[in-house]
């Protein structure tokens, strides 16, 4: 720790206040008074280490009328309810290491800077339900043990939850992540939603242990990810990156002027790939999928390489670099069959 602890005891973590050598939760009671009557709004917040009980936190809010400014909480404990909407931040916020032993509500609260989360651990519900960050938000490595809500969030400079964990249910639905969302690494242990999400998202290395609902705009990637439920997946005007993804349940991927690559992919349920718009699938080298429909895409620059299972593949509607002029197709007959008959020039050499 980079800062002199409370001494009260050497198990005190809490910066020691001037002049009393105490942290905020040791000091009497006129001791507390005179240290909030010295915090104003967009003043320094200084409370390292602390731990604070919900009436204690509450005071906190109130001398600062709402409106912190910079605000160093890192390591500090929370042992009440945490409810801070309406609050806004001033300054950057910096929470790293933080334990949350009750509800955690920014509910509404604004960031004007940057706000981390880094290693901090919840032990009940976290929301950040319409929070609007308008610098950059971090909760890598953070542990969310139940309910995680994030719906209506705007990260105006992007979000990073790199090995995080989500072990109950999360949802992400109608954020807006600015530069992107990045969970390389990350955990969820139930059903995640990011549906209607502005903006790119990264969930490579990712692990779904449930059923996983996504989206973006721009950008999406998922490499090496795996889910252990369905996965479902609609973008838009997006280069979407799935190769090596492994999903033991149904894939659904819904593009609309998109492109995608599912190389090495396998996809042990049910899976189909839908195009609107100029929607183009650029690989399916070594995909494993038993049974994969494709419908509505453009296929004249797809790779087939090692596909595990063409009897599988079912076409709709797609246009086929086999066909003249770029003539949309149907296929019944299974492309086993279809290659036997006519072969690709793209799978020569």
């Amino acid at each position: 720790m980079d800062w002199v602890t409370c001494a009260q005891s050497a198990a005190c973590t809490g910066i020691a206040r001037r002049p009393y050598g105490l942290c905020l939760a040791h000091l009497s009671p006129d001791q507390v008074s005179a240290v909030l009557a010295g915090m104003a709004p967009g003043r320094l917040l200084d409370l390292r280490g602390t731990t604070l009980s919900g009436d204690l936190l509450g005071r906190v809010v109130e001398a600062t009328l709402g409106r912190p400014g910079r605000a160093r909480l890192d390591r500090a404990r929370f042992t009440g309810d945490v409810r801070l909407a309406g609050v806004t931040f001033t300054g950057d916020v910096s929470l790293d290491g933080a334990r949350f032993e009750r509800l955690a509500s920014f509910f509404g609260a604004r960031f004007e800077g940057n706000v981390s989360l880094a290693s901090a651990r919840f032990a009940r519900e976290l929301s950040f339900h319409g929070v609007t960050v308008r610098g950059h938000a971090s909760l890598d490595g953070a542990v969310m043990t139940r309910d995680a809500l994030f719906s209506q969030a705007v990260f105006e400079h992007g979000l990073s939850c790199e090995a995080a964990r989500f072990e109950g249910y999360a949802t992400f639905d109608g954020a807006r992540m600015g530069e992107a969302a990045h969970f390389r690494g990350a955990r969820f242990g139930r059903t995640l939603s990011f549906r209607k999400v502005s903006g790119s998202a990264g969930f490579d290395s990712v692990r779904f242990a449930a059923d996983a609902y996504l989206s973006a705009t721009g950008r999406f990637s998922a490499t090496r990810a795996q889910a252990g439920g369905t996965l479902d997946l609609a973008v838009r005007g997006c280069g979407v990156d799935l190769r090596r993804l492994v999903v033991a349940g149904a894939t659904t991927v819904r593009l609309t002027d998109s492109q995608a690559d599912l190389e090495g992919a396998v996809l042990r349920g049910p899976a189909t790939v839908t195009g609107g718009g100029t929607s183009t699938l650029t690989s399916l080298r070594e995909v494993d999928a038993a049974s994969l429909a494709l419908t509505g895409l453009d296929l004249s620059a797809c790779l087939f390489t090692g596909l595990a299972h063409p009897a599988g593949v079912r076409l709709k509607e797609c246009t086929f670099a086999l066909t003249p002029r770029g003539m949309r197709v149907s296929m019944r007959l299974p492309m086993l069959r279809w290659f036997s008959r006519r072969r690709a020039p793209a799978q020569h050499g």
